[in-house]
């Protein structure tokens, strides 16, 4: 069987392996290649090709002995193909933009488009907008004639799109703009995948502007790759497929609800039930505290806990993968929104206000679970994906879950 894999110099965790997996049936593994190491390696490798990544897309180009047009055009390379006379060299980054842009519905068709970043995923970018009809296309850097300081002239852009690492894990929260800054916008665009929404995302969605983050891209790109390694075409349905998996497998499944409605316990099931991590964010405040909740609460009063309870959520929700509960009252922070939805699907347990407990509670207890409801209802409401009833056997609410996901 003939061998492919993924070369760069720090790769860490990568989805490749994973998604190729799902693409095709061949060998595919992680090769990790110091800068001097490189020519070396090209010419001494049994591999039948590669994808190339992060620093060395134009080093691998300029050792190539053919180049496909999008390539040469672009002036680096993300896919090798041995050829009988040497590497043929592809920028399939190119493919998985036009996938990405043309699955979001988005037409950009005659539309001025800024693109944040000059690097390489940049220029597979620019390559494809000017293709599918965009423009004019303006790039913007920290320097140069187009940059963050007179982004004011460009006001009337109407697609956005981030190639730079700005907002990637694990320094989420950051955007290079603020979409609010361009009233005419009517697209935005991520190349970020990690996390799924980016702060640039999350506030694309919340005026209601279209928006695409870049795990379609990462896998189009991968599938174009899969197509000249397998020597087979491969279906936009596989694509879509390998997507929705993906999102499922990264995302958090965040508990919220009414305080003592079941979270930690539907939650401990729920993880045991898709073999997940178990994350109680209570118990993650108290730890790091080094004080149980009402201690807390005699100590810094609800402002002090809100303020620690926010600096946990910040933490866990950046992660991917894991079951969270959340305490009752962290919807009481619309700060706390982006923070869990940016990788996950928020659920809201919902349980009848008569069968809460309130011991060890202390707003429970002083408020009331009554009070506590009507003030907290339209928050739940608002911060949820989904709502399960958790009033009946646990085994139905989980159900309710799964199925929804």
């Amino acid at each position: 069987m003939d061998k492919f894999g993924l070369l760069g110099r720090k790769l860490g965790h990568s989805w490749s392996p994973q998604i190729h997996a799902m693409l095709a049936d061949y060998d595919y593994k992680l090769y990790e290649v110091e800068p001097d190491d490189l020519a070396p390696f090209l010419a001494g490798t049994d591999l039948a090709g590669m994808n190339v990544t992060i620093p060395y897309k134009k080093d691998a180009a300029a050792l190539c002995a053919d180049l496909s047009p999008a390539a040469r055009r672009i002036g680096s390379v993300n896919t090798l193909v041995r050829t009988s006379g040497g590497w043929y060299g592809d920028n399939t980054d190119y493919a998985g933009f036009l996938y990405l842009v043309q699955s979001s519905g988005v037409d950009v068709r005659g539309r001025k488009t800024l693109v944040f970043g000059t690097g390489g995923a940049s220029l597979s970018v620019r390559a494809a907008l000017e293709d599918m009809g965009a423009g004019p296309i303006v790039s913007v850097s920290r320097t140069g004639a187009d940059n963050y300081q007179n982004l004011s002239r460009h006001a009337d852009a109407a697609i956005l799109v981030n190639t730079t690492p700005l907002g990637m894990y694990p320094d989420t929260g950051a955007a290079p703009v603020s979409v609010r800054d361009f009233p005419a916008c009517a697209g935005v665009f991520d190349v970020v995948y990690n996390p799924q929404r980016t702060a640039l995302l999350l506030e694309a969605e919340a005026l209601g502007v279209p928006c695409a983050g870049g795990l379609g891209m990462l896998v189009a790109q991968a599938r174009r790759s899969a197509e000249q390694f397998a020597r087979r075409s491969i279906p936009d349905e596989a694509v879509r497929r390998i997507v929705r998996a993906l999102s499922r497998q990264m995302s958090n499944i965040v508990l919220i609800g009414m305080p003592g409605c079941g979270k930690s316990t539907v939650g401990r099931a729920l993880a045991a039930a898709l073999d997940r991590p178990f994350i109680d964010a209570d118990s993650e405040i108290e730890r790091e505290a080094a004080m149980p909740i009402p201690a807390i609460f005699a100590a810094e009063g609800e402002e002090g806990f809100r303020r620690r309870e926010t600096a946990v959520l910040a933490r866990l929700g950046k992660g991917s993968g894991a079951v969270i509960a959340t305490g009752g009252g962290c919807v009481t922070r619309p700060e706390n929104y982006p923070l869990l939805h940016q990788n996950g699907l928020i659920v809201w347990l919902e349980r009848a206000l008569e069968l809460l407990p309130s011991h060890g509670r202390p707003l429970s207890q002083r408020e009331g679970p009554q009070a506590l409801y009507a003030q907290r209802r339209d928050k739940y409401r608002a911060f949820a994906d989904l709502t399960a009833d958790n009033n009946g056997p646990l085994a139905d609410t989980l159900k309710q879950i799964t199925e929804a996901l």
